[in-house]
This record gives structure tokens, sequence and C-alpha cells, in this order.
């Protein structure tokens, strides 16, 4: 059976070559649920292991870069971050038609919706809650230097970079004019913070970029999709996170498909009480948080652009692209209103 941007017999040659202990490749499926990197399941006679690669077509410069997540990984292995087994990297794009990497399977589930906590009781909600919190502060406690990591990025200057980086990416993407777009990157250069702090960055953080056990309590075994790691200011994945947040009431957010409804579980933190278990366990000062929700909403709506860019011209994979361009013009007037609540 064909698998969409899986060469089989070069990979089977291949990990006979890098990955020996694992075993010859039996069956090799695509796990669903990937908008970006696409993520296969290998199931080998010894182990399942786990085979990351960039997406099919339209990939934008600087992003999908399978070195730098296969960097961090690795970094991060030795540290309490929560990551799967690095395995084996291959640059050669030759063998499969992109770089890759291959990753131990982590017993574990990528929860999106209710759904995904069903039989949880309200309290074991609230800790696995407190957890995802928590465990973004370990990402930016990391000490990225001991960890190898002083390279992998440049945090001064780093929300000035990532505004002028996405607002490229949207100049690639876009499909038409969108005058709101423009005013609010004008808001958003003008508020732009002098100085702040620099912490590894994990670039996408939310439960569903994290690997949950339910049983026999539930417990988040890995954080995945680092794709957009880096280092710089540790309150912009903060206002990522929270970017993703499904609040009870909050009906306007059943028109952004990337973002489940996992938190409106009973006994899931709603945003304001998950900012504020980060900012008790992290020590940080989170006052200029509506600033970092709007950027969040700001690169959220670059990166879904980019996604539907994919879908128009049918070079990717998976489901839910048709109606996905929709939530762009929604995201980009809720970071104009989150702007709002500081005047």
């Amino acid at each position: 059976m064909t698998v969409p941007g899986i060469d089989r017999p070069r990979l089977v040659e291949w990990m006979a070559t890098h990955l020996p202990e694992a075993g010859a490749p039996e069956e090799i499926t695509l796990i669903s649920g990937g908008r970006s990197n696409l993520t296969y399941l290998v199931q080998t006679a010894g182990r399942r292991v786990v085979l990351r690669r960039p997406p099919l077509g339209h990939v934008l410069p600087t992003a999908h870069d399978m070195r730098r997540e296969w960097r961090v990984i690795s970094a991060l292995a030795p540290t309490p971050v929560p990551v799967p087994e690095p395995l084996a990297f291959c640059a050669d794009e030759d063998v499969i038609g992109a770089p890759f990497y291959l990753m131990g399977h982590v017993d574990g589930e990528a929860v999106r919706g209710q759904d995904g906590l069903a039989g949880l009781e309200p309290g074991q909600v609230t800790r696995l809650s407190r957890r995802l919190a928590e465990i973004l502060a370990e990402i930016h406690a990391v000490d990225y230097r001991a960890a190898g990591l002083a390279d992998f990025g440049r945090p001064e200057g780093y929300l000035a970079r990532q505004l002028e980086r996405w607002c490229q990416q949207w100049a690639r993407s876009a499909d038409g004019e969108l005058p709101e777009y423009d005013r609010l990157v004008t808001r958003l250069r003008d508020r732009l913070p002098a100085t702040s702090a620099a912490t590894l960055v994990h670039g996408d953080y939310r439960l569903d970029n994290t690997l949950v056990r339910l049983t026999p309590q539930p417990e988040i075994r890995a954080v995945v999709d680092w794709e957009m790691s880096t280092l710089g200011d540790p309150l912009a994945d903060l206002g990522l996170t929270l970017t993703y947040w499904h609040d009870p009431g909050d009906a306007e957010r059943a028109s952004i498909p990337v973002s489940g409804d996992a938190t409106l579980t009973p006994g899931f933190l709603d945003a304001a009480e998950f900012a504020a278990h980060y900012a008790k366990v992290s020590g940080r000062d989170i006052s200029d948080l509506d600033f970092y929700v709007a950027f969040g909403n700001f690169k959220l709506a670059v990166i879904v652009e980019g996604i539907h860019a994919r879908f128009r011209q049918g070079k990717t994979v998976g489901e839910g692209f048709d109606t996905i361009g929709s939530a762009v013009p929604t995201l980009i007037a809720r970071a104009h209103r989150t702007l709002d609540r500081e005047n």
C-alpha cells in the first residue's frame, strides 16, 4: 500500500543501515490530525517508531525544519521536559523526498476535544490542566546554554523579528487584501516591548501538541511538534497557548477549526486560571499578557492562512481544510479586541 510522502523501499534500506535495532518496517500509517508536518507510525517486528517529515507542498522558507525539531528533542531528552526518545535523523532528501527523523513511540493520545477526556473526574481534569501549565513553565526554565542550545535562536529582538517573519509568511500565502490585518500589524509594531526575557520557547504549545495517557491517572507523557521552537520571549508562548483556549460562553471560538474544545471539559482551568497557575509556578510577571494574546491571534491567523494556501493548491494531507480559511478574519478581529482591552 502506497503511503503519501513515504518511499517505502528507500526507507527500509535507510533504516537497515541507520537504525538496525528497530527492525524492518512492516506497516506504515499516516497519523491523522496533522495540519503541518506529517507524522507516521512505523510498525516493525521489534517496536513502534514515529517518523516526522515536512508537508508535501508549499513549504514556507524557515518553516518545517526537521533538523531543528530533531535537535531540540535531543537536547531536552535529559531534562524534566517530557519528549519522545530521539532515535535517528536523515538529512538526505533522496530517501523519502525530504529530511525526516525517527523517534520512539509514546503511549499517549493527542487530545483535542471533550470526548478525549470523557470518563475523567473533574478533579483529574483540573490536575491535567495544571500540569499543562507546569510543563510550559518547565520548558521556559530549561538552561538552554547547558542543554547545548545557546545558538538555537537570537533572543534579542525576538518579538520584532517574529512580527516581520510572520508578515513575510502572510505575504507569501495570503489570498487577497484584508485591511484589518494591515491595521493589526501597525498596532502590534507600535506596542512591541523594548526588552523581554529569553528562554527556550515551544512556539505552538497546546494540549493537542502533547501526548496524554488517560489511565490509570491522566498524565502528559510527551510534548511534541517542536517545529517552531526557538529562543525567545516565554510570554509569547503563553499568549499563543491562550489564543487556542476555548472558555465557556465563547461561541465565536467554535468558528476557529484549529482549536478543539478540550478546555471546555468540566474541571479544566479557564484561560485566566491557567495563566495564573503558570505565573505562580514560573514566577513570571504576566501583567502585559493582553499584548501577547493579541500577538498569538496574529500569529495563528498567519499560520491558518498558510494551511489554507496549501489546501487551495491541493498539496496537503488531512481533513477539515475546506473551511479553515474563514478563521483568519475572526482571529484578526479577536487580536484587535484584545489590544482594545489595554486602553
